[in-house]
């Protein structure tokens, strides 16, 4: 594969980030909090390393699907073909989305996006490890009708950077007839609503006429109100991921009847197995009854995490990256040493007393394995600065993340 469409895109995304930031500090909106957009972020680099592995797979299912049952030969890109691929990606996206709202291991797969507290850019790319996997098993139509595996995986690219641009609270509603024909910012909004009024609404990612077609559309009129019932409170990638899977789990697990085991996965959001007791009915959360999670972090948490995000930013795309000089053994070691990172910035989030260790072994450990990757001299400009980066992140562990400090010392809001 000598292109990544998320390679390409990435430098995009992170633009459009940097611009929302601005915008809100220049119009002095509070629409982003720093531990949650550091935990989504982190989130989002964890899930691109599932990426590479869709993509190989895409290219093997999706390919020998193409090589022996499609129906079209021959099927270039060009505006007609494009726009037709694109269409069909969000129609089959449409109901994926959907069914993730309905059947319990595909909210499983969903919800960790949902889980989030706000809308920004930083949601945006909070995304599920599994979701990627999840929706590539429904899009294997196209490869019969004959569009090429490559051409499928870079439009579901392009389509979930068009989905990225509706997470803002920036942009208002829009012209009448944008409105009704295109998925925006207001539709996901509503989307991403815990509000009664707005649960189950808006699942178009391009059109929203699918929505209007299929009686799930909904139009933005109360405030909304930003994350999910039953979340799973922690900023920790591994927990945000998983959280859902665990609770089917101990309900499977408990189920008197094994029937009920292997049904609870696949019937619809609250059904319960029989002999457990059924969940409460739903309180509505509303703006005056939210109780947003927020922990205390370390002190000197900030800096810290932006410099290691900037990072995690570079490690990643020498991992995602086809033109990256790593080969595949390091894309896999790089992909341990990114999932340690983004999980040991939970434990600085959330002031944990396993953070110090765990903190100076990542440290060493990946600066050891980047020297060893680069193939250059250890007297070189790349690897002095890395080893100087590692040496005052040890430094500043060591100052303000040991958690036998003070309370009022070492914490802050």
């Amino acid at each position: 594969m000598e292109t990544n469409i998320y390679a390409l895109l990435t430098p995009i995304a992170l633009g459009f980030i940097v611009l929302e930031i601005l915008a809100c500090w220049y119009f002095k909106k509070n629409l982003i909090s720093f531990q949650e957009a550091v935990a989504n972020f982190g989130t989002a680099l964890g899930n691109q390393t599932m990426n590479v592995l869709v993509a190989s797979g895409v290219y093997i299912v999706y390919g020998y699907l193409w090589n022996n049952y499609r129906l079209v030969d021959n099927i270039e890109m060009n505006m007609g073909t494009f726009i037709i691929l694109l269409l069909g990606i969000d129609f089959i996206f449409y109901w994926v989305h959907r069914w993730g709202h309905h059947i319990n291991i595909m909210w499983a797969a969903h919800s960790p996006h949902h889980s989030a507290e706000e809308m920004n850019f930083f949601v945006a790319v909070r995304a599920s490890v599994t979701q990627r996997l999840c929706s590539f098993l429904f899009f294997w139509p196209l490869t019969i009708i004959g569009f090429k595996p490559i051409d499928i995986y870079a439009m579901t690219g392009l389509h979930l950077f068009i989905s990225f641009l509706h997470h803002t609270e920036l942009i208002p509603k829009l012209w009448r007839w944008i409105e009704f024909i295109f998925t925006t910012p207001s539709h996901h909004r509503v989307h991403h609503g815990i509000n009664f009024a707005y649960l189950d609404k808006n699942f178009g990612e391009f059109l929203i006429i699918w929505d209007r077609l299929f009686n799930t559309y909904a139009e933005e009129k109360e405030k909304v109100v930003y994350g999910m019932y039953y979340p799973p409170r922690s900023w920790n990638p591994i927990t945000i991921n998983f959280h859902y899977y665990v609770q089917l789990w101990k309900d499977a697990a408990a189920a008197p009847y094994w029937i009920d085991k292997f049904k609870i996965w696949f019937m619809p959001l609250g059904w319960r197995p029989r002999g457990l007791p059924p969940k409460p009915d739903l309180k509505e959360v509303t703006q005056q009854n939210q109780v947003r999670f927020q922990t205390k972090m370390f002190y000197g948490a900030k800096p810290y995490l932006i410099a290691h995000v900037i990072s995690g930013i570079v490690l990643m795309m020498l991992i995602i990256d086809p033109q990256s000089s790593w080969g595949t053994i390091e894309r896999w070691i790089g992909s341990l040493m990114l999932w340690h990172m983004i999980v040991n910035w939970s434990g600085i989030l959330e002031s944990k007393e396993w953070l110090f260790f765990s903190e100076i072994i990542r440290l060493i450990s990946s600066c050891a394995c980047l020297i060893y990757f680069s193939n250059s001299p250890i007297i070189s400009y790349v690897n002095v600065s890395l080893i100087a980066f590692t040496i005052a992140s040890m430094i500043w562990v060591t100052r303000y993340f040991r958690i036998y400090l003070p309370l009022k010392y070492n914490m802050q809001p």
